[in-house]
């Protein structure tokens, strides 16, 4: 039994040593006694952690005590110090109020001046801003904001130097758009490079530059090179007025120039014959196939014609059948069959002219088909043109006018090219057909007459 006992009071002991976590791995107890006198140290040394943790507790609660006791003094204190400034505030509004009236009764006339200034400046700002002028003399319209927020403010006013300025950039854009200069500036090119060149600036409605047109760019006052140049004349102009050094030289400039040069950019984006031929699609490329094949085949029946009617002219000169012309070849037949009556030598005649007839007439029937056809498959580009317009504005809406007129413009291509091949193959259809039936009537005449002949012999 004591054994036991004792055993289980190493077992406590132990339990509590390893739970305080103070018995060190290396000390080792060799009896009860000293089991017990290491478990009374342990509690010993609880006992004093406890009571400095206690302390420093109390400490920090009094030093917290005294921190609010500080908060609540400095919350007056600021208080105190925000009605202070409330009302200060409170007066300074009145004497500004009464500064304010002070400042205006003591403008007198100088508050309408500061209006017409602000109004002039404004308008000075506008038009400066998209002024050519301002390509030659960069950043003039910088101050005109310093200028209007002055006369607009309540506590500034503006020199007489600025206001001096304001006439001075009048009076020069005046001066300035009724002269031709020339000055060194930085060029745009198409590609996205800038060169340094010399351009010739027309008063305030053109920029030219190496014989090329340019544009005046707002944003950042700068020169670009326009991507498409007006026609190769108005090109040579230019360069002849870059060369020249006196007097009067032709050259085309864009009337709109002031107001941002918008005529020159629209003609210039219009597209020309080729770039419209080509706006009219497959069906464009095939009406024009078939125009030229039509003005060829016309072309070449118009020669024949016309050796076969120089020949038959001949003929007719002749007293001799000559088979290298349909006039002699009928001839020819009406010798060679002196000897019969009057119906069967016409039906021979006739039928020498029949054959005649396909030769003279070749080609007729499909020039007219191609006339009547032309316009149709013009009708037929359109149509296609529209539909596939009406799906892109289906698919993307109707916002941009611009691109639904362009789309039903070159819809309509196809149209123009029809009746650009049908009218002349109309005109070479006719005049074709009227060389053809002279020589079929030389030939229907010339007949009648032998038939009439051999009737009178017999």
């Amino acid at each position: 039994m004591k054994m036991t006992f004792a055993k289980r009071c190493l077992a406590v002991a132990a339990a509590g040593l390893l739970s305080s976590g103070v018995v060190m791995a290396q000390d080792k107890a060799q009896s009860l006694e000293q089991l017990l006198n290491m478990v009374k140290q342990s509690k010993v040394a609880e006992s004093a952690e406890h009571k400095k943790r206690e302390a420093e507790f109390r400490r920090q609660k009094s030093e917290q005590q005294s921190l609010l006791n500080q908060a609540k003094q400095t919350k007056l204190n600021e208080e105190k110090r925000s009605e202070a400034l409330e009302a200060k505030y409170s007066q300074q509004e009145l004497d500004v109020t009464a500064k304010r009236k002070q400042l205006q009764e003591r403008l007198g006339s100088l508050k309408e001046l500061f209006g017409h200034l602000t109004s002039t400046a404004g308008d000075l700002r506008n038009n400066l801003s998209t002024s050519i002028v301002s390509a030659q003399y960069p950043g003039r319209a910088a101050f005109l904001d310093t200028l209007i927020d002055k006369m607009n403010s309540a506590t500034q006013l503006p020199t007489i130097e600025e206001i001096e300025r304001l006439w001075f950039e009048i009076q020069r854009e005046t001066i300035e758009g009724g002269k031709t200069v020339v000055f060194s500036g930085t060029v745009i090119k198409p590609d996205g490079e800038q060169a340094t060149q010399d351009v010739v600036r027309i008063g305030n409605f053109q920029l030219l530059s190496d014989g090329r047109y340019l544009e005046f760019v707002p944003q950042g006052e700068k020169m670009a090179e326009l991507t498409r140049q007006p026609a190769g004349s108005l090109l040579s102009a230019a360069s002849e007025l870059q060369s020249s050094t006196d007097g009067f030289t032709r050259v085309g400039i864009d009337p709109t120039g002031p107001t941002g040069g918008s005529y020159l950019s629209a003609l210039i984006n219009s597209p020309s014959i080729v770039e419209r031929w080509h706006q009219g699609g497959l069906v464009g490329y095939i009406i024009t196939a078939v125009g030229a094949f039509a003005m060829l085949l016309a072309i070449w029946r118009f020669i024949v014609l016309a050796g076969i009617s120089s020949k038959v002219n001949a003929q007719l000169k002749s007293t001799t059948a000559n088979t290298n012309n349909p006039l002699g070849r009928v001839l020819k037949v009406a010798e060679d069959n002196k000897g019969l009556d009057g119906e069967s030598l016409e039906l021979k005649l006739e039928e020498a002219t029949l054959k005649e007839r396909p030769a003279i007439e070749s080609g007729l029937n499909l020039l007219k088909i191609i006339s009547m056809v032309a316009p149709l498959l013009g009708l037929l580009g359109t149509v296609t043109g529209m539909i596939i317009t009406f799906q892109a504005i289906t698919i993307f809406g109707a916002g941009d006018p611009k691109a639904m007129a362009g789309g039903i413009s070159g819809a309509l291509v196809t149209t123009v090219l029809g009746l650009v091949v049908a009218i002349p193959t109309v005109l070479m259809h006719t005049l074709v057909n009227g060389r053809a039936k002279r020589v079929l009537h030389i030939l229907d005449e010339q007949s009648a007459g032998i038939i009439a002949e051999n009737a009178e012999r017999k």
